[in-house]
């Protein structure tokens, strides 16, 4: 009896017969410029179906992202440049090589411990490269939330940091207080630049609060996005079922119905 290909050699087959000569229209136009942000969008509704802890959705998420990968790799596999076994292998070999400590004669008995060592394992990977920097490798395109959180991360794992929560809180509350006077130096005047930085400077070290906290800020502002979507999509369903829209309602209104949202 032949033996059924594997999965991945299915999807493969399937995107080289969309590509193909009698493929789709769609899927044989697409380079690897136009498909990078339907990977983004992917990528993003399979980050909200992790959070909302949906175990369907995550495996219906996490194949449409695999889908992309896949079909980003072929992009570039009929251009000649790599195919996907060599995206692999390079994969196999950077993990084996970032985890002495499992597979060579390293030691790493904490995830801290493990983190320090990728991080230096990285820089040695890098030698030769112009930029030095530790921040290079971090993608300018990142969510700034979620590129704030690793810059904060790299900058913290070289020394420069504070000692404890303590010393970071404090500095939120010394931001905080700088917020306050640019806002209330603007007078009635909004969207200021010095307003801005401010307010870009307490939101940076609230992203120093969440690490030292061991709490990631993206992950957490997408909890808080979600619980407010939820409590006024109940809202909203309560006024639609009182023949009104949510801003037919009074505020005090609105406020009865949010309080028992949170319920």
């Amino acid at each position: 009896m032949t033996e059924s290909p594997a999965p991945i050699d299915r999807l493969v087959a399937l995107i080289e017969d969309l590509r193909g000569d009698n493929g789709c229209p769609w899927d044989k136009k697409q380079t690897p410029d136009s498909m990078a942000r339907y990977l983004l969008e992917e990528v993003h509704e399979l980050t909200d179906a992790v959070i909302a802890n949906d175990a369907d959705a995550v495996c219906e998420e996490a194949g449409d992202v695999l889908f992309q990968v896949v079909f980003m790799v072929h992009l570039f596999s009929e251009a000649g440049c790599f195919d996907l076994e060599q995206v692999i292998e390079k994969n196999l070999e950077k993990m084996i090589r970032r985890h002495p400590h499992v597979f060579g004669e390293a030691t790493a008995d904490t995830p801290e411990k493990v983190s320090q060592n990728w991080e230096k394992i990285k820089r040695e990977e890098k030698k030769g490269r112009t930029d030095h920097s530790v921040l290079a490798s971090i993608p300018s395109s990142l969510p700034a939330l979620l590129r704030a959180s690793l810059v904060s991360e790299r900058a913290a794992k070289t020394g420069f940091d504070w000692d404890d929560i303590s010393g970071v809180l404090d500095k939120t509350m010394e931001e905080w207080r700088e917020f306050l006077n640019e806002i209330e130096s603007s007078g009635k005047k909004r969207g200021g630049d010095k307003v801005a930085v401010e307010f870009g400077d307490l939101l940076f070290t609230m992203v120093n609060v969440a690490r030292f906290a061991g709490i990631h800020p993206e992950t957490a502002l997408l909890r808080s996005i979600q619980k407010f979507e939820q409590r006024f999509k109940y809202m909203e369903s309560k006024a639609w079922a009182s023949d009104r829209q949510i801003d037919d309602l009074t505020f005090a209104e609105m406020q009865t119905l949010w309080e028992e949202a949170k319920k």
